[in-house]
């Protein structure tokens, strides 16, 4: 079974940092690029970044840019983020996925609280 298990998230002061990971299992995830999403209480899904297997870095978001960054560790079949300067708008539910060769963001993860306090 293919599993994406996130962990990492919790609560934290505004400009505080939190570091979420990524563990899969039941695939290689090595040749797929990687991704975070969040989502908060009445948003839609936003695309938080992404990591392809190349090590290139992407960052749709603009909210993020230059606070969050994204890593991989292919030897422990894991991914992560860290967020830094976290403010008040960064809670959400955060989401891990892989992108396939064939198929986009195929697998999900079941997500995990970040709540940031003022």
């Amino acid at each position: 079974q293919v599993q994406l298990v996130e962990s990492g998230g919790g609560l934290v002061q505004a400009g505080g940092s939190l570091r979420l990971s990524c563990a899969a299992s039941g695939r290689t995830f090595s040749s797929d690029t990687m991704g975070w999403f969040r989502q908060a209480p009445g948003e839609e899904r936003e695309f938080v970044a992404a990591i392809t297997t190349s090590g290139s870095r992407l960052f749709p978001s603009d909210s993020v840019k230059g606070r969050f960054t994204i890593s991989r560790d292919n030897a422990k079949n894991t991914v992560y983020l860290q967020m830094n300067s976290l403010k008040p708008e960064d809670t959400a539910v955060y989401y891990c996925a892989a992108d396939t060769a064939t198929t986009t963001w195929i697998y999900w993860g079941q997500g995990t609280q970040v709540t940031v306090s003022s």
